[in-house]
């Protein structure tokens, strides 16, 4: 069964196989617990499906009460949550969490899924124990994204070389531990390529879980579209919110909502005050709102732009999912959740012209919210578990007969 396209009876596969059987002694390695966004979001999901699992994790900074998904699970932290400021500066620590993640024992277990874009993946498992890797992304900072992290850093010369050396060595860690999981599961073909890239293996592609409309308190019904574009994420530099802002200043009438926080904030608030009267008055910047605002926006505005290279990117499927189409960046994954033409449209270069030419043409088309919505159910959470569900159980079925 082709688990990426055809919509798959969960109770059908629980009852076929017994990968979630209470028997099975299930541990899921997890990088760390210290917000609770994307991956977290998976992790949960992953205890839905296995609930008598147990955590690993370098760091648990999560203050009691815990997230309830959580409460009354057994969490085993590494060594770096009893180092000074571990749970705190836990990133301070990165050159010593291959060694830290390699002192799990995990010899009892017989299914081990580790939830990485860092280390869990690292995990050491022996020849009777199955280990899945649901892979974010292998190591950026140790990979494509090194200048950039050195850059951010601002180091001195000999700091500079020292962490550069740091992350030779990280990387050549990644490499090696990139072979230790039995199969690896990507959140995107775009992860799927870079994954081939940086360890040379196939990929099995598994999209998060995505809370849609049919699941998410703080959706709405579809409303009647107001005259205003909107633009939501953290204020951060690859998200590009500066540029699409100065994008509509320069088209005049149209309207654009901004949302979000960051240490971009204040060059934006800078860039929205140096505008005309004119052309300031249709940039309305709200700084952080809480879910329910952000939908609210989401759900009337005629569409989302979307100017960064995402990974996955969660939120064009969530306008998607209110019927609000994306004019979105024709990089990354956005490439594979929207359908360009149908439930919204690209732009090819991170520049305003690109971003007013696509604002343009969408102008001139008529746009189908069903459309929008059905398409972003592809990404729901149920869709999710039955997808990882069917996989782990046929990785299972082969290996114990491979075992046998």
């Amino acid at each position: 069964m082709n688990v990426d396209n055809e919509q798959i009876d969960t109770e059908e596969v629980l009852n076929t196989v017994n990968v979630t059987s209470k028997k099975l002694k299930v541990a899921i390695v997890h990088d760390w617990l210290v917000a609770w966004s994307g991956a977290e979001k998976v992790l949960e999901q992953m205890l839905k499906i296995w609930p008598h699992a147990e955590v690993f994790t370098m760091v648990n900074s999560f203050d009691k009460p815990l997230p309830s998904v959580l409460q009354n699970k057994v969490i085993h932290t590494s060594f770096i949550q009893k180092m000074p400021f571990g749970k705190k500066c836990y990133r301070h620590y990165l050159p010593l969490m291959p060694f830290a993640v390699e002192q799990f024992d995990l010899s009892k277990f017989d299914l081990v899924l580790s939830s990485s874009h860092a280390v869990a993946k690292g995990v050491i498992t022996g020849p009777d124990t199955l280990h899945l890797c649901y892979c974010y992304s292998p190591m950026r900072y140790a990979w494509d994204l090194q200048n950039e992290y050195l850059s951010q850093s601002n180091p001195n010369k000999l700091s500079e070389w020292l962490m550069r050396y740091s992350l030779h060595r990280l990387r050549k860690w990644d490499l090696d531990s990139g072979a230790r999981p039995d199969h690896i599961i990507a959140i995107s073909k775009y992860i799927g390529r870079r994954i081939n890239k940086c360890y040379r293996r196939p990929s099995k592609i598994i999209y998060p879980p995505v809370a849609t409309q049919t699941v998410n308190k703080y959706f709405v019904p579809f409303v009647d579209k107001d005259n205003y574009y909107i633009a939501a994420s953290r204020l951060v530099p690859y998200k590009r919110i500066p540029l699409i802002a100065e994008a509509l200043a320069q088209m005049g009438e149209r309207k654009l909502i901004i949302i979000g926080d960051g240490p971009e904030k204040t060059r934006l608030e800078k860039q929205i005050d140096q505008l005309s009267p004119e052309k300031k008055a249709n940039i309305c910047y709200l700084g952080y709102q809480k879910d329910e605002e952000l939908y609210q926006y989401l759900s009337k505005a005629r569409a989302l732009i979307f100017a960064a290279e995402e990974d996955f990117g969660i939120l064009p499927i969530e306008a998607q999912s209110v019927g609000t189409p994306v004019i979105a960046f024709g990089r990354g994954a956005a490439t594979e959740t929207i359908i360009d033409g149908e439930t919204g449209l690209f732009f090819d270069d991170a520049s305003t012209h690109s971003i007013i030419d696509a604002i343009t043409e969408f102008e001139s088309r008529g746009w189908d919210s069903n459309a929008c919505a059905n398409n972003a159910e592809r990404f729901s959470t149920d869709k999710f578990n039955s997808n990882l569900l069917e996989y782990a159980s046929s990785c299972w079925e082969k290996f114990k007969a491979d075992c046998s």
